[in-house]
């Protein structure tokens, strides 16, 4: 039996570190931040929306399906914002701004 020769590969769901490297002025720190806990809102919202579709009961399974989906794409959009605002936050104190 030939062996296997491919590089082990992760689960697709394991996470993984990304590394970026952003220069920016106070100002644009100040209107990234901004804009990542909007966004982070907005896919809570979401995220709450669809639960309460669900536990009300709205359209059938075919629809029940697919919002069930939409809601775990809004809480895993949701949680990747969380991490990237909890690593800006570990960055800034790191960096005393």
């Amino acid at each position: 039996m030939p062996k296997d020769s491919r590089p082990h590969q992760p689960p697709p769901d394991a996470p993984f570190d990304v590394r970026l490297d952003v220069r920016l002025t106070d100002a644009q720190l100040a209107q990234l931040k901004s804009a990542l806990l909007r966004a982070r809102a907005t896919e809570l919202g979401e995220v709450r929306r669809r639960h309460v579709r669900l536990t009300a009961g709205y359209g059938d399974d075919t629809n029940r399906a697919v919002m069930d989906d939409e809601g775990d794409r809004a809480q895993a959009r949701h949680d990747a914002l969380d991490a990237l605002l909890t690593a800006l936050e570990r960055a800034l104190r790191a960096t005393k701004r």
